[in-house]
């Protein structure tokens, strides 16, 4: 028996080690998904249909337009407030379209089902946003600094529902810009269950690109919507990244060669060489480069070749051994970029990794990185673990969404999930009484189930009170590239 005592002991000690590692977390992307479609019924302006599965919500914003005599009831509200920006949310929907585009396919048929309704809330707002053209398009409802200054359920709300609008020959490049792209891009996910709304969506968006391209400038150069819009969305970058991504996603839906000539003619002079590495609601150039060489993979047109030579060099600055600039991460591997929301930067540039991983496998190509060579599932493993990060394998053991896992955040920066329901407390709360549930210590009342929020700074730390927006702000523009990402690894749970 003397001679199995080592052996025992070796063994012991070897199990208690293994004890001690960290285990991985097995996550339910399926949930995820579901819970990230689920999240924009919360964000919600308007009459809410009888199929309203967020049932803490209630009608809100029913008179909206109306000072300028038009009807803009509908859309989404951005983040915690209740102004509807149409600059964000036209990305919003662009991004939901393309998930649902190049990612559908990884959807069930209720996921599918949901995220088409989550888009055509979307778009069939912003088809009233640019119902007025060729002269009119509609920029914004509710004047920000007055909602900034309250703290109100959206069914409440009695701060003004002004509406603005820029009239020709008022420069609206970026904003008509985004609308377009964001109108091409649903055409081609609204082209094969309604054919006719389709169309629709299509023929719109080549008249807004028109009113885009000949107005070129910035929708805030203009006093008025200046004023209204900023700080909080800004055009910072200027409007010539808009003018390719709607140049870009009409070539897309159209095959026109119009498309095709403007992207190859403007390349250039509209600076795309640049910001390579950028992607969000302000900055398009990243998504134009990816979008774009798509058709150099399946089509070989050479003439977009620039294009494609600009996404490679952008996946090439995710890896660190490469030469050249470098992407950014925190210590626990989470992309980063400087600025606030830092989850918004993760989401988008996350999103393009995996398209891009997506185009080379479909044309059996890898990634070039000078003497260095990648497959796409090198991409894909960055993507992962970008998505395990934000459900919860990161330094502060914390779901930065909403309602997935065990532990999120229960106190976020948002009027409607820290206010109690219209069918708790039917009697308004009023602006200023507002405030005194925004400073209290107390969970929200409302879980907006599927909620991206901000998430944590450059060292991984996170503050998790509603009073630190930065943290824990959620937006529609977090949630909508998280959409496509959470299909894929729905479809590929085991991919590692």
């Amino acid at each position: 028996m003397d001679d199995f005592r080592p052996t025992i002991f070796i063994l012991t000690v070897f199990i208690h080690l293994l004890l001690l590692l960290p285990t991985p977390i097995a996550h339910d992307y399926s949930d995820a998904l579901s819970k990230s479609i689920l999240f924009f019924e919360g964000q919600r302006s308007g009459r809410l249909p009888k199929e309203q599965r967020m049932g803490w919500r209630g009608n809100s914003a029913l008179n909206d337009g109306i000072n300028l005599k038009t009807d803009l009831v509908g859309g989404y509200y951005d983040a915690g407030d209740n102004v509807k920006f149409h600059f964000p949310m036209a990305y919003t929907a662009t991004m939901l379209a393309w998930s649902s585009v190049d990612f559908g396919s990884y959807m069930s048929g209720d996921d599918l089902g949901y995220n088409i309704l989550a888009l055509k809330w979307a778009t069939d707002y912003l088809l009233k946003t640019v119902s007025q053209l060729p002269n009119r398009i509609f920029v914004q409802v509710g004047e920000a600094q007055a909602d900034h200054d309250c703290w109100e359920r959206p069914e409440d709300m009695d701060t003004p529902r002004t509406a603005f609008a820029l009239d020709a020959p008022d420069p609206a490049s970026d904003l008509a810009g985004e609308i377009a792209a964001a109108l091409a891009a649903a055409s081609i996910a609204f082209k094969q269950s309604d054919p006719i709304y389709s169309k629709i969506l299509l023929d719109k968006a080549v008249e807004t690109f028109q009113y885009a391209d000949l107005h070129r400038g910035s929708y805030t150069d203009t006093p008025s919507v200046n004023q209204a819009v900023c700080p909080f969305y800004c055009s910072v970058n200027g409007y010539k990244d808009e003018l390719l991504w709607g140049a870009a996603w009409l070539r897309r839906a159209t095959g026109d060669d119009y498309y095709l000539k403007y992207l190859v003619n403007n390349r250039q002079p509209f600076g795309a060489d640049y910001d390579i590495d950028e992607f969000g609601w302000d900055n398009k150039f990243g998504g134009v480069h990816v979008l774009v060489a798509k058709e150099v993979f399946e089509k070989n047109v050479t003439a977009l070749g620039a294009y494609k030579d600009n996404a490679e060099r952008m996946m090439c600055s995710y890896f660190p051994e490469t030469a050249g600039p470098h992407m950014t991460y925190t210590p626990g591997g989470l992309l980063y970029k400087p600025g606030s929301s830092q989850l918004q930067n993760t989401a988008a540039l996350s999103f393009l990794l995996l398209t891009y991983a997506d185009y080379l496998s479909k044309s059996s190509q890898q990634l070039n990185c000078g003497n260095l060579n990648y497959e796409p599932d090198s991409l894909r493993r960055i993507v992962k673990q970008q998505v395990e990060y934000v459900l919860g394998d990161n330094p502060m053991k914390l779901s930065y969404m909403v309602g997935y896992g065990d532990q999120y955040p229960r106190q976020i920066h948002h009027r409607g999930a820290s206010i109690p329901s219209v069918n708790v407390h039917p009697q308004a709360f009023g602006c200023i009484k507002g405030w005194d549930i925004f400073a209290s210590p107390n969970p929200d009342p409302n879980i907006l189930v599927g909620a991206v929020i901000g998430g944590p700074d450059v060292d991984d730390k996170f503050i998790a009170k509603r009073t630190n927006a930065s943290d824990t702000e959620p937006t529609t523009y977090i949630n909508a590239p998280f959409v496509g990402l959470f299909a894929y690894f729905k479809s590929n749970p085991n991919f590692s």
